[in-house]
């Protein structure tokens, strides 16, 4: 089976009429890697994903598999079905008068391959996800996720050199997404083709991704590894999107740098916050974007996870403040708090339940942010691919 070694998307853009879908898109797709689209609906990612597997031809740009031209925009187009792509549609896409075995074998049978060979290739697609003993079965007598097994089954039978998935959990009930989703990590560790997968959820991305892609309104707002994207949002669409919930406005006090580490001290609404951040070598742009970006005295946005603050703060000589709850929401382990600080900011927490009680009336909570947690955030206008 032939393997793909780089998919390279470069500065594609897309656009219906006068209207832009994606602006200056750029990605590279490596051997065996998983990479996710991000963003909320009519951010570009399955108009993205269209047009590098060809049902959408782009407006201008490059779009290259192994050094090779596929797209251009221009005069150079390669048909969808010589692409040598996999697809899994939203809504599967099974045809309901076909068994499970000869929905899987559809693809084989267009292009007339022997018979003995569609059936090797169909038992082995059935036993990769799982299916033994549903071959007879109609789609109309299977579940949400044993039908996506069967879409995915029909397009790695093909021995595709990319897979594209286009939000193919979104139809399933949220225990079912979630196996499914480990399901899928596991058959993506075992095949390693390299796959772009569509979604709107950031935990299938987290859980999924080699690689994820933030889209907002067609324009890449950053591209990183789960832990990056998650932990060290580029701006504040990006924080807001992996879970962020308090963004506080601030200026900085002072910002001083010893190697890769970077310590700021800020004034939000006359509270003094230490942010800390270690750079690691290959951030060193970041870390310029960062130098860049700002001076002691400037404005500045700061954001923090709700399950950053600790409870029972008397410990720590900084980034204490003091709350009082106005709504405390239990969710299982954790209770989620929203709160008035002491300095007029409104609050978001995230305590444990063993940690916090949870009572109905108000509070005063004393917490704590650790420096490390603290995040200042590049400016908006300077968003755009790293």
């Amino acid at each position: 089976m032939k393997e793909l070694s780089k998919l390279v998307v470069k500065s594609l853009y897309k656009s219906f009429g006068d209207f832009k879908v994606l602006n200056d898109f750029n990605l590279t797709v490596e051997r065996g890697e998983f990479v996710t689209f991000l963003g909320p609906s009519g951010c570009g990612k399955s108009t993205a994903l269209n047009c590098i597997c060809g049902l959408l031809q782009i407006t201008s740009g490059e779009i290259l598999v192994d050094d090779k031209v596929i797209d251009n925009g221009k005069g150079i187009c390669v048909p969808a079905e010589k692409r040598g792509f996999g697809i899994v549609f939203q809504n599967y896409a099974l045809f309901p008068h076909m068994n499970v075995s000869e929905n899987i074998a559809f693809g084989l049978k267009l292009k007339k391959l022997p018979k003995d060979e569609i059936d090797r290739r169909v038992k082995e697609a059935v036993n990769i996800v799982h299916l033994q003993g549903f071959e007879s079965k109609y789609p109309g007598q299977l579940s949400g996720g044993q039908q996506q097994r069967v879409a995915i089954a029909r397009s790695i039978i093909l021995q595709p050199i990319l897979l594209m998935l286009d939000e193919p959990l979104s139809n399933l009930d949220a225990k079912l997404r979630t196996e499914m989703r480990y399901e899928l990590k596991a058959l993506h560790e075992r095949l390693q083709i390299a796959s772009i997968y569509v979604t709107h959820d950031q935990s299938e991305a987290l859980a999924l991704s080699d690689k994820i892609v933030v889209l907002k309104r067609g324009l890449v707002m950053q591209i990183g590894a789960p832990k990056d994207v998650f932990e060290r949002p580029m701006n504040i669409f990006v924080a807001d999107f992996m879970g962020f919930k308090n963004f506080w406005q601030g200026k900085i006090v002072s910002m001083k740098e010893e190697g890769g580490a970077v310590e700021i001290r800020l004034d939000i609404n006359g509270k003094e916050f230490v942010s800390h951040r270690d750079y690691a070598p290959g951030e060193a742009p970041k870390l310029e974007k960062l130098r860049r970006a700002y001076k002691n005295g400037d404005p500045v946005e700061t954001a923090i996870r709700p399950d950053a603050f600790e409870l029972n703060a008397g410990a720590y000589a900084e980034n204490i403040i003091s709350a009082r709850t106005e709504l405390v929401a239990y969710s299982g382990s954790s209770n989620d708090i929203s709160a008035a600080a002491e300095n007029g900011l409104k609050l978001d927490a995230r305590l444990e339940s063993k940690a916090h009680a949870g009572g109905a009336g108000s509070e005063t909570l004393t917490l704590h942010v650790p420096p490390e947690k603290v995040y200042v955030l590049v400016r908006e206008e300077a968003d755009g691919n790293e």
